[in-house]
């Protein structure tokens, strides 16, 4: 009875663990860059991620249904924070137009909780773009600067704290 919702929530769960996967090797290559701010928000991001797909499973076995944790695609190894930022920009942009296509599909299946589960998710996605698409504006308007601003803040207090708390 369903089906298509099970389906449509593997899918969102398989665009959730690239998610993860992504955020989480941005987050690694900012923080090395000395970027705690980016690093920091790629974390955060994926973390809510990691809680969307538990939310989504959930909901399948509750539904009967078997959960498939398979990413999406495979992560892309970036370096460049505006590449980054830019591609965490279109993830979050293309979950936004996909949930609600989905979240259509589940209300015509007549699964308003799994409707209404996406349409909750659809939520943060938006939240998410608004974050990097302002982190985005501040690397376009300030350019190096900006990250100069953020490795300096880490050099700072890295300086202040007390001896053998240093970050390595």
């Amino acid at each position: 009875m369903y089906e298509k919702s099970i389906e449509v929530l593997n899918k969102a769960i398989a665009d959730e663990l690239y998610g993860v996967h992504q955020y989480m090797f941005f987050h690694f290559h900012c923080d090395n860059q000395g970027l705690d701010l980016l690093s920091g928000l790629f974390k955060r991001t994926a973390i809510e991620e990691m809680m969307h797909i538990e939310l989504y499973a959930d909901r399948i076995l509750f539904l009967k249904g078997s959960v498939e944790l398979k990413a999406s695609a495979e992560v892309v190894t970036l370096t460049d924070v505006t590449q980054m930022v830019k591609m965490a920009c279109d993830i979050e942009e293309e979950a936004i137009k996909t949930y609600n296509q989905w979240a259509m599909e589940c209300g015509n299946s007549a699964d308003s909780q799994s409707k209404k589960l996406l349409e909750d998710v659809i939520a943060d996605e938006e939240r998410h773009y608004s974050q990097y698409s302002d982190e985005l504006e501040k690397l376009e308007k300030y350019g190096d600067n900006y990250l100069a601003l953020q490795s300096i803040e880490r050099s700072k207090t890295i300086s202040l704290a007390p001896p053998g708390a240093n970050k390595p």
